[in-house]
């Protein structure tokens, strides 16, 4: 694919670069630009594991308790899953703090604590794809990897006029950031399209006047810019019912480990049953609606009897359960979802 308009490759990286250097954020995941520290791959890779699917501003308070817990990837392999799995609860898609303890306990197991510095031996590790493999090690390494998140191919998109839709126009967004990635601060270059993203380029309204590239952008000016990169249409996503169940005795609320595999996979819980496409025929005292990537779910919650009192499903959930004072909810690590039963048994009993 040809240069950008009317650049080369160092003036584009250049330009980045030096807006990066008067505009970058201040993330605790980051080392500034000027700053001669020595990243530390196991916060860059924490920092991108909790970043995927998710907001800076949800994520920094958890990345600060973690590593505040957890200070080395050495102390994260050798925490409790079930706490590991309460400290993350509340940050969503469950499956990466599943995978963040697998994978770190295979750099403690099979690199001796420290992270593969390519690209290769960054992928081959539990939980770690393509991008966050580039991201690690262009961040951490040094290396000059093709970094591309949702920002970036959003920049990539607009400045290059891409307009194939996605996910088929990923294959040019790659074609024409690769020959731009500078050599001696690709790190910094791929972190500065990311910022640029996030608070020029951005989804709506982008403030194209404060852009550094704004001289040679394809799509500069055009009506049609919030549309760039093209997505495809949503598909509507299957709706599910299913119920929980209000187990209580003694100020106590009776909680379930849900399976290891699977949606909110070894998080404590309140018992239930399975969900389906089928409304439940029970009422209620409270229900939630809650959205997950691949559909959406209504939730009732239903009172009964302290176990063994109670019907014969409540007993077999009691079986792998324990008592949390219902006081102290808030530290028993509950995913969104059941959260959200909680306060809505709360304003109930206000």
């Amino acid at each position: 694919m040809d240069d950008p308009i009317g650049a080369t490759a160092g003036d584009f990286a250049g330009r980045i670069l030096n807006w990066y250097d008067r505009a970058a954020r201040d993330l605790p995941w980051r080392i500034g630009p000027g700053d001669r520290t020595v990243p530390d791959p196991y916060r860059v890779w924490l920092a991108e594991i909790m970043l995927q699917q998710t907001t800076v501003a949800a994520v920094t308070g958890y990345f600060l308790k973690f590593t505040a817990r957890w200070p080395t990837v050495a102390d994260l392999a050798a925490a409790d899953d079930a706490d590991v799995m309460a400290a993350w609860a509340g940050l969503g898609y469950y499956a990466r703090a599943r995978n963040l303890l697998a994978c770190a306990r295979t750099v403690v197991a099979a690199h001796g604590g420290h992270f593969p510095d390519s690209e290769a031996g960054l992928r081959a590790l539990p939980g770690i794809g393509d991008y966050t493999a580039a991201s690690v090690a262009a961040i951490a390494f040094g290396r000059p990897a093709v970094v591309i998140d949702a920002n970036i191919e959003r920049v990539l998109a607009r400045h290059r006029l891409i307009t194939t839709p996605l996910p088929l126009a990923k294959r040019e967004i790659r074609a024409a950031l690769a020959p731009l990635v500078p050599e001696d601060r690709p790190g910094d270059f791929a972190q500065a399209l990311m910022d640029l993203g996030a608070t020029v380029c951005t989804p709506r309204a982008p403030a194209c006047a404060i852009c550094p590239v704004m001289g040679d952008c394809r799509a500069r000016g055009r009506a049609d810019i919030e549309r760039i990169p093209v997505k495809p249409p949503k598909k509507a996503k299957p709706h599910r019912h299913g119920v929980a169940w209000w187990i209580e005795q003694d100020g106590r609320l009776w909680l379930v480990r849900r399976p290891g595999k699977g949606m909110l996979g070894g998080m404590r819980a309140l018992p239930g049953g399975e969900w389906t496409d089928r409304r439940t025929g029970e009422s209620g005292i409270a229900s939630v609606d809650h959205g997950f990537t691949h559909f959406d779910l209504t939730l009732t919650l239903i009172r009964r009897e302290a176990p063994p009192e109670g019907p014969p499903e409540a007993r077999d959930a009691a079986a792998e359960g324990e008592w949390w004072p219902i006081s102290d909810l808030d530290a028993a690590g509950l995913p969104t979802l059941y959260r959200k039963l909680v306060g809505k048994m709360r304003e109930r009993d206000a």
